[in-house]
């Protein structure tokens, strides 16, 4: 507001529209948690949860081998969904499996969101290619864009085998 005054921008309508956009973002975020929260209890109380992590579990992989297979299903899904539609489909199933495994919450949650921004660039539907090739110049092809985000995936991964590797790295400084 401060700004907007500065620049003898702060009218009533401009202060109509500011609000407005920013309830519609707001409510837009609150029905993404309701929707979350409502499947997972749904998922809880039907007893689907249980039941899947159960089945995860039967299969009796090493939990390093759950992470990388949790991992690369959120890679995959990221070929051809948007990242909200994942978070809502895996979380309320993978959290408790990774809580059943043993892992930390804020480390497996920090390799989940690394999961989903590797995920914004994988071709051949991966967001973040398509905003790539809107800003780049007139004739770029997306042969040329798919090649140029693969040293970009390449040092996500290297980070995420880093943490994996090193967690106290990611629990470092919530630890304090």
């Amino acid at each position: 507001m401060i700004l907007a005054a500065i620049f003898r921008c702060l009218t009533w309508e401009a202060t109509r529209k500011s609000v407005t956009g920013a309830l519609k973002v707001t409510l837009m975020a609150y029905l993404i948690v309701f929707g979350s929260a409502t499947f997972s209890q749904l998922l809880a109380f039907s007893g689907a949860s249980r039941g899947l992590v159960n089945w995860a579990i039967s299969f009796e992989l090493a939990p390093i081998a759950m992470l990388m297979v949790m991992f690369a299903v959120l890679l995959l899904l990221g070929m051809f969904m948007e990242q909200i539609s994942m978070m809502l489909l895996t979380v309320p199933i993978f959290f408790p499996l990774a809580m059943n495994l043993g892992y930390d919450p804020i480390w497996f949650g920090l390799i989940m969101l690394l999961a989903l921004e590797i995920s914004f660039t994988t071709p051949p539907f991966g967001l973040l290619l398509f905003v790539m090739k809107g800003g780049s110049p007139p004739g770029t092809t997306m042969r040329t864009i798919y090649t140029s985000a693969f040293p970009f995936i390449g040092c996500s991964l290297l980070l995420v085998a880093l943490l994996v590797l090193f967690p106290e790295i990611a629990l470092w400084l919530p630890g304090l």
